[in-house]
């Protein structure tokens, strides 16, 4: 047996913020996170997915972050040894822009001062401000091994990148080729699909016509909401089966501002019955035009510069901003009387920079670019054959859809912060690619580009832990166990670890000591986004965002944790609002206020009596503590952590909190020398409920159970696991049938207005033996007292139970103020009334049927019944009243 901690070891109240940042700091001195490659426990792992240098915790974060330390905590506890690796990304665009912005603050440039110091100005930023999130990590009370933190430009990341790349070019899935890219013109750098977001905006559609200004001789009509690219229009396309345009496929039309024509063109990818039929072609600035282009060998002139200014048409609008392009080239053909409809506004979807704002413009551009078709399919065919399990199943087609269908992938940017591409130009015009121990010959110049942020953070599972050297950490942890990370970016850091895990898994030289490691990991769990409490997404525009720092500050870290781990099921979207988070604050009270009144009446852990020895309520409490320690395991196993907070919640609330305790009272009182048994039920159920709601609510456990148990901390306790015992059924009924029984009465007594502490007199029949030995608690419970000879039976309640029906007469004169209760009998009669009558006559409305719809209906027709029972209810009372 264990003696815990005095009970006054216990602060006088929970308050989250005096205790929080003391206990996890002593978590991180212990080395509890501290992960061991040469321990023989069996490996589990997960890679925090790596947040931007420049970020904060947002609710996103805070959700992963909470499952994540979920899953890890409770596999420590189950004797698995657990690496948590933690770690940050240098988000390239992200980064630069803040940089460049504090410069120009000082009145300077990164064009001034050179590549090589304003590199150095970011790592500079990048070691004082940087890394503010990690901060934020500790106080949320994420279980990392701080000391294996990495970092995306780091040394051995640097190396794992460029021996990836130079494994990818010499495979000949590296290339550099002139295609469209999303051009950010601010940033003057083509960017990832993630980073451009579309807005609707409301534009122009403006129609206007090519060719002759007489309609006996050709011409052709054309809409576009981006007037300015019709500088780089080579082609006219309509579809071969169009009769209207049949005998000018084939034709050329003259270019109104330009000294060239235009040829008009059949392909099936023009729709005859959008518009007139016939769209402009301009290949270099539009990707569905680029294709185009390539299929039918069209000219591709790039009409705007880096900046997103008209360049190279040798017409008047060169040097013009791309918008005001588009109002004078309006203009321009409107003079020429080639506008044919009159401008109107037109809503339409475009693409914007996620970093600076302003519209995307496709373009053009020389660019690096990876050959997906051999990874793609290795990454679909790894979900496939199962080597890679995606939770909830529901999103393989998905996963699919965009591995089947993935394009080629940019991965030069033209920053200066970033992992430089590892390709040198010779002065006689050489290319070549050198890998990390190599170096390129005197006189060579390497290319200016950096790659992708994408591609260094697709390579964090395996580069993380040492790759490409065979390593011990590899051995032990690789492939990870799982992937905890939102649906949204599925599509785009997922995929690409997958295609980067599955190439280098099949590497003669991969550096994988460990067998199998041919996927970066064995599950994907993919949960929702976290919404507002009306499921509206959160936003700043919207004002309903939600800072988890201040919900850390008011409510405390456990409050936040159990909020997003209760939501959280595969695949789902999570709202939450503070009253959720109010919710989890209250329960994290009531826990600590049942442990400490356990702790005050001697509660204790040690080993049980046998189950023959222990009463009905002892037997039930802890059959049902079996069932949800079940309940949890497979919850926690299937990542439906919000099945298994759920089942801790209702648990401790519901049936510990609320009915062990008191049944415990009952009995204590009852036979004093039982009170040892009882305090030990109840220390052991406290015990297995406090380490199963550890992995979600780390802060709050920990103070309890080690004033509880005296043990050393429940980071490093074992997990409780069902106690193998029987379940007692007849226990459970008898619990089950009496927590019914205690409800009906107290019902009653409300209803008769009786003080919720006042004793009155019964006689309670008909309970079968196994119920029987419920009848003190039912007495001390519903507050009722044997009956004495002047016994006057008032009212009666029976009550159907599983085993049986028994009724409990009771004696309620003298104890009921009559005339006041008449009088709030009749005030309550009188608002059931009134109820009844504006229900009744709005059902009786034909008018009011005929329109409404049917979920109103049968709201009011609820209320009606309800009004209607209550009426009846009562008037029954009243009647009862009078007759007193």
């Amino acid at each position: 047996m264990t003696t815990p901690d005095a009970p006054n070891a216990l602060p006088a109240a929970w308050n989250p913020a005096e205790h929080e940042e003391s206990l996890y700091e002593g978590w991180v001195s212990a080395g509890y996170f501290d992960a061991d490659e040469t321990s023989d426990k069996p490996g589990y792992s997960i890679v925090l997915p790596p947040p931007n240098v420049t970020g904060s915790l947002h609710m996103g974060h805070a959700l992963d972050h909470t499952l994540m330390d979920t899953l890890t905590r409770r596999k420590r506890m189950q004797g698995f040894e657990v690496l948590w690796l933690p770690g940050m990304d240098h988000a390239g665009i992200a980064t630069q822009t803040i940089v460049e912005k504090q410069l120009a603050a000082r009145g300077t440039s990164k064009e001034e001062l050179g590549r090589d110091v304003f590199v150095k100005e970011v790592w500079k930023w990048k070691e004082e401000s940087g890394g503010t999130i990690q901060g934020q990590m500790r106080r949320l009370g994420d279980g990392v091994d701080w000391r294996r933190d990495r970092f995306t430009m780091d040394e051995g990341l640097s190396r794992a990148v460029a021996s990836i790349f130079k494994k990818l070019y010499d495979d000949g899935l590296i290339y550099r080729a002139e295609r469209l890219v999303n051009w950010s013109p601010v940033l003057q750098t083509a960017i990832s699909d993630i980073e451009v977001k579309f807005e609707e905006v409301e534009g122009e559609l403006v129609s206007f016509r090519y060719g002759s200004m007489n309609d006996d001789e050709p011409h052709i009509v054309v809409a576009t909401t981006r007037m300015e690219t019709m500088l780089g229009d080579t082609a006219i396309a309509v579809h071969p089966d169009d009769e209207r345009y049949t005998a000018l496929v084939g034709t050329e039309i003259d270019h109104p501002f330009l000294d060239r024509k235009i040829p008009v063109i059949a392909d099936d990818y023009v729709d005859p019955e959008f518009g007139t039929g016939a769209v402009k072609i301009t290949p270099a600035h539009d990707p569905n035009d680029f294709e185009m282009g390539l299929r039918h060998s069209l000219p591709m002139p790039t009409i705007m510069d880096k900046t997103g200014r008209i360049e190279g048409t040798g017409t008047r609008f060169d040097g013009m901003d791309r918008f005001e392009a588009r109002v004078k080239v309006r203009e321009a053909l409107a003079e020429q009387g080639r506008i044919v409809k009159e401008v109107r506004p037109y809503l339409h979807s475009v693409g914007h920079s996620e970093r600076s704002g302003e519209s995307i413009e496709p373009r053009l551009s020389l660019q690096w670019w990876v050959k997906v078709d051999r990874l793609a399919k290795a990454a679909g065919d790894a979900v496939r054959d199962g080597e890679t399990v995606i939770h909830p199943k529901s999103q393989e087609p998905r996963w699919f859809d965009w591995v089947d269908g993935m394009h080629d992938w940019c991965i030069s940017r033209q920053l200066w912060w970033g992992h430089r591409i590892p390709i040198w130009y010779g002065p006689n015009g050489e290319v070549e690619c050198f890998g990390p121990d190599e170096t390129a010959p005197v006189g060579w110049e390497q290319d200016p580009d950096v790659l992708d942020t994408w591609f260094s953070s697709g390579l964090w599972p395996f580069s993380t832990m040492g790759w490409p050297d065979s390593t011990a950490a590899l051995e032990k942890w690789y492939p990870t166990s799982v992937l905890v990370t939102g649906y949204d970016i599925l599509f785009f850091w997922v995929a690409r670890m997958m295609m980067f895990g599955t190439y280098v898994g099949r590497l003669d030289d991969a550096g994988f000591a460990a067998k199998n490691a041919t996927v970066p990991f064995e599950n994907v769990f993919l949960h929702g986004l976290v919404r507002d409490e009306h499921g509206s997404k959160m936003s700043k525009s919207k004002g309903n965002g939600i800072d988890p720092l201040d919900w850390i500050d008011r409510f405390g870290a456990d409050a936040l944790r159990f909020t997003l781990a209760r939501g959280a099921n595969p695949g789902s979207d999570i709202s939450v609002g503070e009253s959720h988070a109010q919710s989890s604050r209250n329960f994290a009270t009531k826990l600590f206020n049942a442990t400490k009144f356990a702790l005050m009446n001697g509660a204790v852990t040690g080993e049980l009596p046998p189950r023959d020895a222990l009463t009905v309520a002892d037997r039930w409490i802890l059959g049902r503590l079996d069932q949800v320690l079940a309940d949890v395991d497979s919850g926690f196993e299937a990542y439906e952590f919000s099945k298994a907070c759920e089942a801790l919640y209702h648990f401790a609330w519901d049936e510990v909190c609320d009915w062990y305790l008191e049944l415990a009272k009952v009995q204590n009182a009852e036979s004093p020398e039982r009170a040892g048994t009882t305090a030990l039920v109840l220390g052991t159920v406290l015990d297995k409920l406090l380490r199963a709601l550890s992995p979600v609510m780390p802060f709050v456990t920990e103070t309890l159970w080690k004033a509880l148990t005296g043990g050393e901390s429940v980071v490093v306790a074992p997990w409780p696991e069902p106690s193998g015992e029987p379940f007692d059924d007849a226990a459970a009924t008898a619990i089950e049938d009496l927590q019914k029984l205690v409800t009906e009465v107290r019902r009653f007594r409300s209803d008769q207005g009786l003080n919720p502490g006042q004793r009155v007199a019964a006689r309670v029949g008909g309970l079968t033996p196994e119920l029987e030995v419920t009848r003190p608690y039912l007495e001390s419970l519903a507050r009722l007292t044997p009956a004495g000879e002047d016994f006057a039976e008032t009212a009666t309640v029976e009550v159907r139970l599983s085993s049986c029906t028994p009724t409990v007469a009771i004696d309620t004169s003298g104890q009921v103020d009559v005339e006041a209760e008449r009088k709030r009998a009749a005030k309550d009669l009188a608002a059931a009334e009134k109820e009844l009558a504006g229900t009744t006559a709005k059902l009786g409305n034909e008018q009011f049927l005929a329109k409404a719809p049917e979920a109103v209906v049968a709201k009011i027709t609820a209320r009606r019944d309800l009004a209607e029972a209550e009426v009846a209810r009562l008037t029954a009372k009243l009647a009862e009243l009078d007759a007193r």
